[in-house]
């Protein structure tokens, strides 16, 4: 069944990549036939829309990933990327970079990036200082962290120029892929690919951390070490794409839910399918931001709007979110 599955999905990929090579704003034939003959648009897929499309699937990808996983240790179905303040502290480390070196984007993605690993470390670290399990302490030291450097990024706004900082910061808390070009896509390529390729081959321990507590003790698993390990690789995966895309809210909530009802709670299953529709589902809103308007439609609008319908959907269908 899952196979029948699969097969339908990657025929319905592959046409969801054709499909948004050929829409957007150009006002030429842009059609296959024309193709051959038009070097601009020829231009135009090769140079702009092609590596945004890479890019878009990546991201999709990686944020899925990510939520599922973040899920599947905190065995919270509304966990998700955030729940270790992760983007929060991307965030606050983006402004920083915008505030510093407003004219450069590469500060920018590397402010985020340490950013994002400083959040990873303190978490990790002050966790270990409340008396509860594992899970629940992560949850806690997530949530105390993610409001500091919320305030953070308050300050931030509070001080930037409102003329030229300030909207450049809100736009990149927006979200966008509008920077997308074969350049950034080898930036960001090699760390995201190498993370999915190591969450997939764990996939199958991965699917041991659903289990309670008491039966991973009684099966003699040290899981405090693995745990922290997994979550480091999928905190790696979530703000290598932040640093570079911005804050893209609901893809790593949503699209895990969406995997489980469609292809069951085993994440040998569940996490490739993710992967397909975390990529389908980001590819499908950048389209719509590209090419609704003329100018672009900040990308974490979209998700958002998408994701909240998506959300109250599951909501009415018992079971989808437990």
């Amino acid at each position: 069944m899952n196979t029948y599955k699969y097969f339908s999905l990657t025929i319905f990929f592959l046409f969801c990549i054709i499909a948004a090579i050929f829409i957007g704003r150009y006002q030429g034939n842009s059609n296959v036939w024309d193709l051959l003959d038009n070097e601009l648009l020829q231009a135009l897929i090769l140079r702009i829309r092609l590596p945004r499309i890479i890019i878009s699937l990546l991201v999709g990808s990686a944020l899925a990933v990510s939520g599922l996983v973040m899920q599947t240790i905190f065995q919270n179905s509304l966990a998700d990327p955030g729940v270790l303040g992760i983007s929060q502290a991307a965030g606050f480390g983006a402004s920083l970079g915008i505030l510093i070196f407003p004219s450069v984007a590469i500060p920018v993605q590397i402010f985020a990036f340490f950013s994002g690993i400083v959040s990873m470390i303190i978490v990790l670290n002050l966790a270990q200082l409340f008396r509860t399990s594992s899970r629940l302490s992560l949850i806690f030291a997530g949530i105390a962290v993610s409001a500091f450097f919320s305030a953070g990024l308050g300050i931030i706004k509070y001080l930037a120029d409102p003329l030229d900082q300030l909207p450049s910061i809100v736009f990149w808390l927006l979200g966008s892929l509008s920077t997308s070009e074969w350049s950034t896509l080898l930036q960001i390529a090699p760390i995201t690919i190498m993370c999915l390729i190591i969450l997939y081959l764990l996939r199958w321990r991965i699917n041991v951390y659903a289990l309670n507590d008491v039966v991973l003790f009684s099966l003699g698993i040290k899981k405090k070490l693995e745990i922290y390990l997994i979550l480091s690789i999928s905190v790696l995966l979530t703000t290598t794409i932040i640093s570079f895309s911005g804050l893209i809210g609901w893809v790593g909530l949503i699209i895990p839910n969406i995997a489980r009802l469609a292809f069951g709670h085993d994440l040998r299953n569940s996490l490739p399918a993710s992967m397909y529709v975390g990529g389908l589902f980001v590819l499908f809103c950048d389209t719509v931001a590209r090419a609704s308007i003329a100018g672009e439609i900040p990308l974490g609008i979209i998700t958002a709007f998408l994701g909240a319908t998506m959300f109250i959907f599951l909501m009415f269908n018992q079971g989808s979110i437990a």
